[in-house]
């Protein structure tokens, strides 16, 4: 491998953050230097220094290939949490080393799980910094990697979008490398700027807490600025406009792009979008029926609208809370589980399995049942009118075991280390989901203060893990041989 390659385009990456920093600096300022401005300060020049440093001195010796890709993205993420975690150990109060490595893990990753008792106690600066991350792992990385990484071969940019858009679904969506990235930008921003008028012109959200609970939502992070995240607002309004942007932003950006430029609404004639979105339509339904029969609304809308936020919120991973799901009924606590391992779709910022791999697990099950019945009939799995490949199928249902043998181990380790079976498995599910909202005995508005040190770290390791769809960040370890 050629480390000057890997070293500059890493550098990039890093001076990136440091402009996020910089611009976190300007929002400590505009609240009167508040006592964030020291670290985020000190924070953005050691992380300029650390970035500009092989930009200068390292010789530029062409693009990567392949292998080298793989190494840039996972040491960039890596680099980016490490570098991420200054201002919170820097600031003190409840950020120890651990739980600094924590917070800023699960804002690149955008989980959006917090160490946090307290949230309102820190500066302005610093919880513009958290949100940020959101920003930076959300899109910020991305399309930086797709710029920086120009292609070799065509099969080399979708193994290396697959790693940071989690595998990108072909249909509809033909763009070359550059165009990608500017279109994902386009959308990623556009989801920002939007929501964040709705929520300041139709719900009277201040500014500051818009545009952070907007970068959450585009992110499908849940980092919020209040301890009782949307729910603090008692606004149905603001409730409304979030599921609206959290469901979008949980779709493929690429065929929401499409959509807007041709000006059609085939995005819904999608498969995958039409799974997605008829699950969470009926499953709002349902958990709301539940909700009202046992006693956890007073009326419909009430009842619908709180199951229509959760659920969104966990569909998407997203991780915003307006309700105690915890304390919901047993049918409505499964539902919940189930959308926790399915995640979002293909080419959006969302975590989890995938709506397009269980969609692909349906269909082969269903080709397989066909086959017992007709064994001498040619089977095939299909995908809308697309014909799957059987390795393509193989693959994706080696995928979906291999992330729920890790959400198994995971758990087991937390429960190694004194965690409670229930939150072991509540906490392994949201982390490598990263989706944030956990379903655990510490509810919806908890957090993983009392986590043991260990247990921490372990989370953070599968909040990688679930990020970067599990198979890079293992090569990089040497699980796998290269070929």
């Amino acid at each position: 491998m050629r480390l000057g390659v890997i070293s500059r385009n890493i550098g990039v990456a890093l001076v990136f953050n440091s402009l996020m920093m910089f611009v976190s600096v300007i929002v400590s300022i505009c609240y009167g230097f508040d006592a964030s401005f020291s670290p985020l300060f000190l924070s953005a020049i050691i992380t300029l220094a650390a970035g500009t440093f092989p930009l200068i001195f390292v010789r530029k010796s062409g693009t990567p290939n392949l292998k080298e890709g793989f190494v840039v993205v996972v040491f960039a993420w890596i680099l980016s949490c490490l570098f991420g975690m200054l201002p919170y150990v820097l600031w003190g109060g409840e950020f120890s080393l651990i739980n600094a490595w924590f917070e800023s893990v699960s804002g690149y990753t955008t989980t959006g799980s917090s160490i946090l008792v307290n949230v309102e106690a820190l500066p302005h600066g610093l919880l513009f910094w958290r949100s940020a991350t959101h920003f930076i792992g959300g899109l910020g990385v991305v399309a930086f990697m797709l710029l920086v990484l120009p292609t070799a071969k065509d099969a080399y940019s979708v193994k290396l979008s697959k790693v940071e858009m989690s595998a990108l679904s072909k249909e509809n969506y033909k763009f070359k490398l550059f165009k990608t990235a500017r279109v994902i930008t386009i959308v990623y921003l556009a989801i920002i700027v939007v929501e964040t008028l709705c929520l300041v012109f139709f719900s009277h959200m201040s500014f500051f807490d818009a545009i952070n609970n907007s970068m959450s939502t585009a992110a499908t992070g849940g980092f919020s600025v209040r301890n009782g995240s949307i729910s603090y607002y008692h606004s149905p309004s603001a409730e409304v406009i979030i599921i609206i942007f959290m469901y979008i932003s949980g779709l493929h950006f690429g065929l929401i792009y499409s959509s807007f430029a041709n000006r059609s609404l085939k995005i819904f004639r999608n498969p995958v979008v039409k799974f997605y979105t008829l699950g969470l339509v009926v499953s709002s339904f349902i958990i709301a029926i539940n909700l009202l029969v046992g006693g956890s609304a007073h009326s419909f809308s009430t009842a619908l609208r709180n199951a229509a936020f959760q659920l969104t919120s966990i569909a998407s991973c997203t991780g915003f809370a307006t309700d105690n799901a915890s304390a919901w009924p047993a049918l409505s606590i499964l539902i919940l589980f189930y959308f926790t391992f399915q995640g979002a779709c293909s080419g959006s910022t969302g975590g989890g399995i995938k709506a397009d791999r269980i969609c692909v697990f349906i269909s082969s099950m269903k080709a397989q049942f066909r086959k017992q019945f007709h064994t001498n009939a040619v089977t095939r799995t299909r995908l809308g009118n697309r014909v799957l490949e059987d390795n393509f199928v193989l693959d994706v249902n080696a995928f979906i075991i291999f992330y729920i043998v890790i959400v198994f181990i995971v758990a087991l380790l937390l429960a190694f280390c004194g965690v409670n079976i229930q939150d072991s498995f509540a906490a392994s599910a949201t982390s490598m989901g990263n989706c944030g909202l956990t379903l655990a005995t510490f509810g919806s508005f908890g957090n993983y203060s009392a986590f043991p040190a260990f247990g921490k770290f372990i989370l953070a390791f599968e909040m990688l893990l679930g990020r970067l769809e599990i198979y890079p960040l293992l090569m990089i370890f040497g699980v796998y041989k290269w070929k």
